[in-house]
């Protein structure tokens, strides 16, 4: 805090505040002599005992506490839009080796969508490009944080001296940040669904690559909050129509009469960086 000039403390944002601040007590407490009582569990101050805030009965604090760290440091950072990149983390970039095949058939596989990477990777560079332009302010890459596509979309941003958001989730595996996160907008998550969340709330448009059931679910995801009218309508765009179709039938949910015909317009196929950037220029009409 700022001192004033009769001694009181300014906060941050300039309002006025006399009271001591959680961190100085923080301090304080910590330095406090080692004795049988102040080493005891019950004395910590709640807000830094960990053991506490893991209790049971804090998870409505804890999903606050993960809704609010982000929002508070994206907002602090100017952010006020974002593109969404989602894909398979067992995605190799390519000329490396499929390190999640399981077999012969996975392996072949895996390399040749490493041509997702590299679009992943263009794509990225042409939004953050345009992000240049209203001071890395808007259109900010965000992906999953981790491998694969996701390291693809960071990585397309930091060519382009970009900032790029990761959010990771802790999982037994896939999910150590990549190197071409910004450091200051890598965060870390225990709940799905605020993650989600943070998915969601700045998004102007989601461009979609191949992957598994944790890409299935977040596209999925996004594609019902548009559906039924609880998220605006945004670019909503598939990476690799040959390989979307193979797996879900969208035709045949509205032949069966489970979607509305007009429901299958809400999604776009692209195969090319450059052709999923025109669909976002033309939705929000801008041009180069």
């Amino acid at each position: 805090m700022a001192k004033g000039r009769n001694g009181g403390s300014r906060r941050k944002d300039g309002v006025w505040d006399p009271l001591k601040s959680s961190s100085t007590d923080r301090q304080r407490a910590e330095a406090v002599p080692k004795t049988p009582q102040t080493m005891s569990p019950a004395y910590r101050l709640a807000y830094v005992d960990e053991d506490f805030l893991c209790r049971e009965e804090l998870r409505p604090i804890r999903l606050q506490l993960e809704l609010m760290k982000p929002e508070m440091m994206l907002t602090e950072r100017g952010i006020k839009s974002t593109v969404v990149m989602f894909g398979g983390a067992r995605i190799p970039a390519p000329g490396q080796s499929a390190w999640a095949a399981r077999n012969d058939i996975q392996r072949v596989n895996l390399e040749a969508a490493s041509v997702y990477y590299d679009e992943a990777r263009k794509f990225a560079r042409l939004c953050s490009k345009y992000s240049a332009t209203f001071n890395f302010h808007e259109y900010v890459i965000v992906t999953g944080g981790g491998p694969g596509v996701m390291e693809a979309g960071n990585r397309g941003a930091a060519d382009e001296g970009a900032p790029s958001i990761g959010l990771n989730i802790v999982l037994p595996h896939e999910q150590a940040p990549n190197a071409y996160v910004t450091p200051e907008l890598s965060f870390n998550f225990h709940y799905f669904a605020i993650r989600k969340m943070h998915f969601m709330v700045r998004a102007k448009a989601i461009a979609v690559f191949p992957g598994g059931f944790g890409t299935l679910d977040e596209f999925f995801e996004c594609l019902t909050l548009i559906q039924t009218g609880r998220m605006e309508r945004l670019p909503l765009i598939l990476f690799g129509e040959a390989f979307w179709r193979s797996i879900i039938n969208f035709d045949a949910l509205a032949e069966f009469g489970t979607i509305a015909p007009d429901d299958v317009k809400l999604i776009s196929f692209v195969d090319t960086a450059e052709a999923a950037w025109k669909i976002v220029q033309d939705f929000y009409e801008h041009r180069e």
